[in-house]
């Protein structure tokens, strides 16, 4: 069994800053990209950000500047730090993960159970 648990979020005013965790757990032999999705209502899921075993980073342009993403590979975890945040950036943020399983050695998609952000004033 594979879980990824996501925390941190919240409710807060525009040009706040909020820090999101996701923590991966279960029979993991690596993960290989580990990143956040913002699901907003009556849009598409879009990627926020996403980070490599290696670090390599890749940010949505409309958080370039404002947040930053980073993992523990010893802890399996992810984190979203968000700051000057805007009312636009409502939604359900969900964790997912490209991960190999210890008994698969193939790379799954893994998804969270998601945590609301909600910036209004």
């Amino acid at each position: 069994q594979v879980q990824l648990v996501e925390s941190g979020g919240g409710l807060v005013q525009p040009g706040g800053s909020l820090r999101l965790s996701c923590a991966a757990s279960g029979d993991i032999f690596s993960i290989s990209v580990i990143g956040w999705y913002r699901q907003a209502p009556g849009k598409q899921r879009e990627l926020v950000a996403s980070i490599t075993r290696s670090g390599r980073t890749d940010y949505a342009d409309s958080v370039k500047g404002r947040s930053t993403i980073s993992r523990d590979n010893a802890k399996n975890t992810v984190y979203l730090q968000m700051d000057s945040l805007k009312p636009e950036d409502t939604g359900v943020y969900v964790c997912g993960a490209i991960l190999t399983r210890i008994d698969s050695r193939i790379p799954q998609n893994f998804w969270g159970q998601g945590t609301q952000v909600t910036v209004s004033s």
